[in-house]
């Protein structure tokens, strides 16, 4: 499969067409969170520890995930990331979009609903991360931390994403989050169906049309 090119393009750059696709993906994003969370079945590792610091703190679960997120987008200072519009719009619209799901989805009992909700939200969480990483407004704020962390050490980003995944994971889980076969499932397939979806939404510069 042919590498796609995924370096920021400046917000200049068509902003009519792109800034719609960034907004779509970030929504999308946070509502495939609230299906996870509402599914029960385990949450994708970065989740894990904003649900266990939601229920210790009191916190809605979409103002954990921006406050994790800035104090993220903190780490970047030492790496010299720098963040674009969809890193900014990233941790505000998912925190949004997830409290707004939340509320309009009840928790579900039967787990035939259950999987089903798990399931949902893993593939929508796989269009949703290609969308708003191939409009290529700037990383989220985890996502430019692993590339940063690659860059600057010269480990892979294979490497650096699974070890701070696996903190994360063990973080959150020490703290009551909630980690089950809905962690494995994301773990697997989130990966290739990111990769699948990319093609279809990545913007190739100003001779798209």
């Amino acid at each position: 499969m042919a590498q796609i090119d995924l370096q920021p393009i400046p917000v200049t750059t068509r902003p009519l067409r792109r800034l719609p696709q960034l907004a779509c993906g970030l929504v999308l994003y946070g509502a495939s969170m609230g299906l996870m969370i509402r599914g029960g079945l385990g949450l994708d590792p970065w989740d894990v520890l904003h649900e266990a610091l939601s229920r210790r703190t009191g916190l809605t679960f979409g103002t954990v995930t921006a406050l994790v997120g800035a104090l993220v987008l903190l780490c970047w200072i030492p790496i010299r990331q720098r963040p674009g519009v969809g890193t900014v719009a990233n941790i505000l619209v998912i925190a949004v979009a997830v409290d707004l799901t939340l509320a309009l989805v009840d928790p579900q009992s039967m787990l035939a609903v259950r999987i089903a909700f798990m399931v949902a939200g893993v593939v929508l969480n796989g269009l949703a991360t290609a969308a708003y990483i191939g409009v290529r407004l700037g990383p989220g704020p985890r996502d430019g931390l692993m590339t940063g962390f690659g860059a600057r050490t010269g480990v892979s980003i294979r490497v650096v994403r699974t070890a701070i995944e696996l903190t994360v994971l063990a973080t959150g889980w020490l703290l009551g989050g909630t980690a089950g076969v809905g962690t494995v499932v994301y773990a697997l397939a989130i990966g290739p169906l990111t990769q699948a979806f990319l093609p279809l939404v990545t913007w190739r510069g100003t001779i798209e049309r």
